[in-house]
């Protein structure tokens, strides 16, 4: 297993570590439920250096991006970011990432999941028939996520730039902690506001970090927080994850993509997802929220009331903000519509559900 640069910190602190996209990576430290809540209440901090990150420039740098994404990036100045997803020669999604402008039509940072920063890789390559200066910098970015509604106030005491006004899906580059050249961007996965920091794994610029930002974090109530909680929070929003609600078997039109999806230009698989946009998707991903006991868990199968299989979930959890057991799953469109009962099996059980609109409340 890999390693981040913070992982002699996790240990010390006594985090359940395990493996996660060949990282060793931490779970949790106090537990799900607490963590979850310190970032919904006042802060929390992730370690997500195991993410991808690729630098791209050029003059056909921008060519090349929207060729192999869904989202107009053409439309991003300098100090904006995009979520995007690049989609397979059948439709599916490669992965999903977020597109960076550094220099609008001359250099961009594609972020991408852990797990699958060899197989981007490896297809930006195969479409870059321009030559792209392409740099994959992952193994050398450290990245902590910030979240949660005392985030920005945190941060802010260890960088002169202004981030307190930061708008959603923008970012600034500045000093943190005396560290030059960090990439400060509010795109979080939480949905509980917070700033995310880039900046290169050189000499003892991960610790003076992670230690500056917990000692100015104590009076918010400042704490670690592992994957499990990370998890959950998402869910809570309705945000995807890729390996569980999107592959490269699902579309963005029936993952409700669709708001990414720009057929005013080429991109892989255009005309094909023309098409299914044109007939209408036969599955589409809903959330779902338990109206009898039970908890929702990946690859169980929904069913309709008669006992007949239209769909699988494709997450599910306690939601520790709401009190209530929730998920996400496709079912067949017919079944799709807000305020329709489904049916998880669960225990071989059949456990009633009802489709609702993401977030969950």
């Amino acid at each position: 297993m890999k390693n981040t640069p913070f992982t002699h910190q996790h240990i010390a602190l006594g985090a359940k570590m395990a493996e996660f996209a060949g990282y060793n990576m931490p779970i949790s430290y106090t537990g799900i439920n607490d963590e979850h809540q310190a970032v919904r209440k006042q802060a929390g901090v992730f370690d997500v250096s195991h993410m991808g990150e690729f630098i791209l420039k050029g003059p056909d740098a921008l060519d090349l991006i929207q060729r192999v994404t869904t989202n107009d990036a053409s439309r991003l100045t300098e100090g904006q970011a995009q979520y995007s997803c690049f989609t397979n020669d059948q439709g599916g999604i490669v992965d999903d990432l977020i597109v960076y402008c550094l220099s609008p039509n001359q250099s961009y940072m594609l972020v991408v999941n852990a797990s699958n920063i060899e197989k981007d890789w490896q297809w930006l390559q195969q479409h870059n028939d321009r030559g792209v200066e392409m740099h994959n910098i992952s193994d050398k970015t450290c990245l902590l996520a910030i979240q949660g509604p005392e985030a920005n106030k945190i941060v802010q005491q260890l960088t002169e730039t202004e981030i307190m006004n930061l708008k959603y899906y923008t970012f600034v580059r500045g000093q943190v902690a005396g560290v030059p050249n960090v990439i400060i961007s509010a795109t979080g996965y939480t949905g509980a506001g917070g700033v995310e920091i880039y900046f290169e794994d050189a000499g003892d610029a991960a610790v003076t970090i992670w230690n500056a930002l917990m000692e100015a974090g104590k009076p918010f109530g400042l704490k670690p927080i592992g994957l499990g909680a990370r998890d959950t929070l998402r869910l809570e929003m309705g945000y995807c994850l890729y390996g569980n609600d999107i592959n490269d078997t699902t579309s963005p039109l029936e993952a409700g993509l669709g708001w990414i999806t720009k057929f005013s230009k080429p991109f892989t698989a255009h005309e094909i997802l023309s098409a299914q946009k044109a007939a209408g998707v036969a599955r589409k991903l809903v959330g779902f929220e338990m109206v009898d006991r039970g908890i929702p868990r990946h690859d169980y199968p929904i069913q309709d009331e008669t006992g007949n299989t239209i769909g699988i979930v494709t997450s599910g959890t306690q939601s520790p903000s709401l009190g209530k057991a929730i998920g996400m799953g496709y079912v067949h469109t017919s079944h799709a519509a807000e305020g329709s009962f489904v049916y998880i099996l669960i225990r071989q059980q059949p456990v009633k559900a009802m489709v609702v609109k993401p977030p969950f409340r």
